[in-house]
């Protein structure tokens, strides 16, 4: 592996794309989210997928030129249609336009549809929380959980991120797939050649299994049992039902190039805390982190997130020799 800086990985990821189809404009949105993935160690959403990326480009499963496009329904309602392209321009869109909406209103919300694999959504709604909004991310993935009492998937992992703003820190961020682990997780255990760990996933047959390929055949095993399938079905409403795209079970999948495009949704809540008129949040959060880290042992989630980060900052982070064998060497 070769270490390199950040901004050079970004550079050198988005050129991948570019060459393969994408416009620089949306090249550089999804390096920027992929190498950031790296560098906070969550390599499920990192630099792992970019051979699957390309292929679902160079396919035609994603429109590399797409350009998403927003419509301000209500007052505090924004719809967003990726296209068909890649997830990370219309989050970029909906971001940016929530902002000046939250402001506005109080509470705003943004929903997606036409999309694909949106990668770490802690990043997404940590972008909010440090412009001070409290934010909610909900997105549905293609099937890969079955519900309560049955074998065959209806939901996907569906994953959920929330960010709030501490003062005088980076903010508080909670990002977590309702399967136990995120799928990314036996993507990544695939590409490697390793088992995973029992508990993970289901094969076909629905029986455990330690086998990634059979994982990846099979259906993944729901965060909380019956709890968690309530939750992946809630995910489903807000992110699918409610922006007009493809059910799970709908979608095809994240993992190759083949069908058409997935077609699954996202939804982005932002709150100002400020819109409440008492002014006490700040305090209420900072009293609030300070009982979690007076006990030994705890700690704020993201802690171990923002310590890799920093060094990746400071050192640079690993480009997988597989990877510039498959796409050239770093310019």
């Amino acid at each position: 592996m070769t270490l390199v800086p950040l901004d050079k990985a970004r550079a050198y990821v988005a050129q991948i794309f570019v060459r393969h189809g994408a416009n620089e404009t949306v090249a550089a949105s999804v390096a920027t989210a992929l190498v950031g993935a790296e560098a906070d160690g969550l390599k499920g959403h990192g630099l792992s997928r970019v051979p699957t990326y390309v292929g679902m480009l160079t396919s035609g499963k994603i429109d590399g030129q797409a350009v998403p496009t927003a419509s301000r329904i209500r007052t505090a309602s924004l719809m967003i249609d990726a296209a068909d392209g890649f997830a990370y321009p219309a989050v970029d869109l909906a971001i940016a336009q929530l902002l000046a909406i939250a402001r506005e209103t109080g509470i705003a919300a943004a929903a997606i549809t036409r999309s694909n694999h949106a990668g770490a959504l802690g990043h997404h709604v940590e972008r909010l929380a440090d412009q001070g909004l409290i934010a909610l991310f909900f997105a549905n993935t293609p099937e890969a959980i079955a519900p309560a009492g049955g074998t065959k998937a209806v939901y996907g992992t569906n994953p959920i991120a929330f960010a709030a703003p501490l003062p005088g820190r980076p903010p508080i961020v909670v990002d977590l797939a309702l399967s136990t682990v995120a799928r990314g997780n036996i993507v990544a255990a695939k590409q490697k050649g390793e088992a995973i760990p029992a508990g993970w996933a289901l094969d076909p047959e629905g029986r455990p299994t330690t086998d990634a390929d059979q994982a990846l055949k099979g259906t993944m095993v729901a965060l909380g049992g019956a709890k968690g399938t309530a939750l992946a079905l809630m995910v489903e409403v807000l992110a699918a039902a409610l922006t007009g795209a493809h059910l799970s079970i709908e979608a095809s999948s994240f993992l190759d190039e083949k069908g058409p495009p997935p077609g699954t949704g996202q939804t982005i809540l932002a709150i100002d805390p400020a819109g409440f008129g008492h002014g006490a949040f700040g305090d209420r959060m900072t009293a609030l982190a300070a009982a979690i880290e007076a006990q030994d042992g705890a700690r704020l989630p993201g802690q171990r997130r923002l310590a890799l980060r920093h060094l990746a900052e400071a050192q640079g982070i690993a480009i997988p020799t597989d990877l510039i064998q498959k796409f050239g060497v770093i310019g």
